[in-house]
């Protein structure tokens, strides 16, 4: 059931590749609540997506970004703004390791493939807020939001330099929060999200046996991806004008729970 939450408000929604993505979601549930946005993402992500039929069916633009590029970041802003006016929330969804792709251990990573994982996965965060910031791009009380893991505050083995990105990516929204907060009242949060089979999920090893025992240890079970789109919905209305700088555990509880009992009796 919409709401019209975000009636009048216009963003941008970085990495919605296919149905299952988390960013896929957000479009389709922003689009439900009155929003008018521009989908983005690498040019080769779209040609692996299915990107069209989602601008298609929420009547969206496709502005194609290499998020690690200034130069495409600058021009994706300036059309957007150029398209819909000036912004009021902006979805980061971006994530990619080649060591993990590639299989590396995290003892024994490939420093080149380490750069482009902090790159792609944290520092593009960074790039897309000063181009927003010196466009002056977003509206007074807008609101970005940036998808993380809990591998942030916590060792899971598998998930490798990727835990490394978004501790970085999670320090970046508390710094520039801090900074765009001051200068023009735009609020700026992670959403730690459950382990969700995502393209980008399924990738890490063991991710299925995983998936399973965080559900198990949940007290409310895993957070889906519509539900993780309903929880950014709410942060980019103007029911949370006053919430920035926050790492924002979106997981059925899993963060703060030592030992389930379901999970002590299969031991």
């Amino acid at each position: 059931m919409a709401h019209n939450l975000l009636s009048g408000k216009k963003g941008i929604i970085f990495g919605a590749l296919d149905p299952h993505s988390i960013a896929w979601k957000v479009a389709e549930k922003a689009h439900e609540e009155g929003a008018e946005f521009v989908l983005t993402n690498a040019p080769i992500a779209m040609r692996m997506g299915k990107i069209n039929e989602l601008a298609e069916a929420t009547n969206s633009g496709i502005i194609p970004a290499d998020a690690t590029s200034m130069e495409d970041l600058e021009n994706l802003f300036s059309k957007a703004v150029d398209k819909l006016g000036k912004l009021d929330f902006v979805l980061h969804s971006i994530g990619m390791s080649p060591n993990v792709r590639k299989d590396k251990h995290y003892t024994d990573l490939n420093y080149d493939y380490y750069h482009k994982t902090l790159d792609v996965s944290a520092m593009s965060l960074h790039r897309t807020l000063s181009v927003a910031m010196k466009q002056d791009a977003l509206n007074e009380w807008g609101s970005v939001v940036a998808l993380t893991y809990i591998a942030a505050q916590r060792v899971f083995p598998d998930y490798n330099d990727m835990a490394d990105a978004k501790s970085m990516l999670e320090s970046i929204t508390r710094s520039f929060g801090y900074h765009y907060g001051v200068a023009k009242n735009v609020r700026i949060n992670s959403i730690s999200q459950s382990p969700t089979p995502t393209t980008a999920g399924t990738g890490v090893k063991g991710f299925d046996k995983f998936i399973s025992y965080a559900d198990k240890m949940s007290p409310l079970g895993n957070a889906s991806a519509d539900e993780c789109a309903a929880y950014c919905i709410s942060m980019f209305s103007d029911f949370t004008r006053k919430v920035t700088m926050q790492n924002l555990f979106h997981d059925g509880g899993f963060s703060f729970t030592g030992v389930s009992a379901d999970i002590m009796d299969k031991m």
